[in-house]
């Protein structure tokens, strides 16, 4: 099992949050569909004013990089990642087409 954080930011816009909000109450399940199918296994969101924190768990065989290559293939995921970028922004440290970026672990208690 692997576990990803991820970070990303919503453009700070209190309509706009609301939307981006309402719209995760349901995704559609085409988004569903294609989250699973990738090997996740669990997938929260959590947000503090506009940004956004996603802890992701995936089997061992997840990959990004198999990930997006099943998005690519699926017009609903593409429509949904379009819809999304209205209320998302990359944050500053972002390369170009980059959204979500995965952030380094840097402390575990249990490791302690």
């Amino acid at each position: 099992m692997q576990r990803f954080c991820l970070a990303l930011d919503l453009i700070d816009d209190p309509a706009l949050i609301a939307e981006y909000e309402k719209y995760h109450e349901k995704i559609w399940p085409e988004i569903k569909a294609s989250i699973v199918d990738a090997g996740v296994t669990d997938l929260e969101i959590y947000r503090i004013e506009n940004r956004l924190f996603m802890i992701l768990e995936a089997t061992d065989a997840f990959t990004f990089a198999q990930k997006a290559a099943i998005d690519a293939a699926i017009s609903k995921v593409q429509e949904w990642e379009t819809l999304m970028w209205k209320y998302q922004q990359a944050l500053p440290t972002a390369k170009p087409g980059e959204k979500w970026l995965v952030m380094d672990k840097i402390f575990d208690l249990k490791q302690q």
